[in-house]
């Protein structure tokens, strides 16, 4: 934890502290920021309140009276629910304005781990809660040199299993031998073994109108054989089977033909344009040093698509943040399923991946970026035309 860091941060946005609550370990993000794992299984409520000046201080339960021993500051304990009440209003002696893991609305989901009824305890003492969305971003979300590195590497990896799929693809269809979206999909899984990255699930090999179901994703027994004539989206990321690792996240398509339709050709076209329209505003901004939020990246992708006529067709926000979980806590290029307000913050990293879903087929494609502090750059190759299949 670094606790001057936060308490410089609580100073700048004007707030009295920042305060944590854990009952049976539902806030991951509780324990990334404070930096401890928990002794044994949390079975009793727990708050931890970082002050914006002066020494933290926590609360826990007489049965659990040490759960809090690895962090500094005194913990005053409680064992009644009355207790509690008034333990509570005196840890928040002082506050005015106190942050916790709670989004207006429900606005940033990734945020909102505090429930309701915490959020009214607290609000029942006269202190205002205010997101931790911003101090989320700031000291869960930014990367590590180290952590850039690995996701570069993990890149590499990623776009030569992709390569590779493609050409197992095109392979299978010159030789008259069958090839189904699960048999690709498993050939992606095999070359990240291979290669040392590892993935929570997927990844999502889709032909034809299947593509144009975002999250699609195949099974032994619930797929579609790949023929000529075929459109074929291929949605991977990973990270490497290493501690702090990050991942890499990508989305390209390909034609199993000697030439795109011109449906396909001009879909692939305004897609890739909404892509390098959000590119473009993120490397204007950051190399001014001029804010940039969230919402307004998602709006330069949407517009592009909207001018051309297919804004009924892009039905997901522009891009998320990424980090050791391949959807992050940072900010979301978002201004559709959320009006994501967050700054785009140096040492971050998302995906820049608009999409346009039509009854017969989808295209989409995704790229990362990473923001520096002058400097924004995508991580990985960029898709400029698709893939030609056999």
């Amino acid at each position: 934890m670094d606790l001057q860091s936060i308490q410089d941060l609580l100073r700048e946005l004007n707030l009295d502290g920042w305060l944590f609550f854990d009952h049976h370990e539902r806030d991951p993000l509780a324990y990334r920021v404070l930096g401890f794992t928990p002794p044994r299984h949390v079975t009793r409520r727990w708050y931890y309140l970082i002050p914006a000046s002066g020494e933290p201080r926590g609360l826990v339960h007489r049965i659990e009276s040490t759960m809090l021993d690895a962090l500094p500051g005194k913990k005053a304990p409680y064992a009644s629910w009355q207790t509690l009440h008034s333990a509570l209003q005196d840890l928040l002696q002082g506050c005015r304005r106190v942050a916790m893991q709670y989004s207006p609305g429900c606005a940033v989901p990734y945020v909102a781990m505090v429930d309701a009824g915490t959020v009214e305890q607290v609000r029942s003492l006269g202190v205002e809660v205010i997101s931790s969305a911003d101090l989320i971003q700031f000291f869960d979300s930014r990367w590590t040199a180290a952590q850039l590195e690995m996701h570069l590497e993990a890149g590499r990896i990623v776009d030569e299993v992709r390569r590779q799929a493609f050409a197992h693809i095109g392979n299978r269809l010159r030789s008259g031998a069958g090839i189904t979206e699960f048999d690709v999909k498993q050939f992606i899984r095999e070359g990240f073994d291979r290669g040392g990255v590892t993935a929570d699930h997927g990844p999502i090999v889709a032909v034809n109108n299947n593509a144009s179901n975002p999250h699609y994703e195949p099974f032994a027994g619930s797929c579609r054989e790949v023929n000529r004539g075929d459109l074929v989206l291929i949605d991977l990321w990973a990270k490497l089977n290493r501690p702090g690792a990050v991942y890499y996240d990508i989305t390209w398509t390909g034609f199993c033909g000697p030439e795109v339709p011109a449906e396909v050709l001009n879909v692939f076209e305004v897609v890739r344009g909404a892509r390098d329209s959000a590119i473009r505003l993120v490397q204007e901004r950051t190399a001014v040093g001029q804010p940039l939020r969230g919402f307004e990246v998602d709006d330069a992708a949407r517009g592009y698509v909207r001018e051309r006529g297919f804004a009924e067709y892009f039905v997901h926000r522009t891009g998320h943040s990424i980090g050791p979980d391949v959807h992050g806590t940072g900010a979301n290029m978002d201004n559709l399923e959320t009006h994501d307000e967050r700054r785009v913050i140096a040492g971050t990293c998302f995906s820049i991946e608009p999409g346009v879903y039509l009854p017969k087929f989808g295209i989409r494609s995704e790229v990362n970026m990473y923001v520096g502090e002058r400097e924004a750059i995508v991580t990985g190759e960029v898709q400029q035309a698709p893939v030609l299949i056999a």
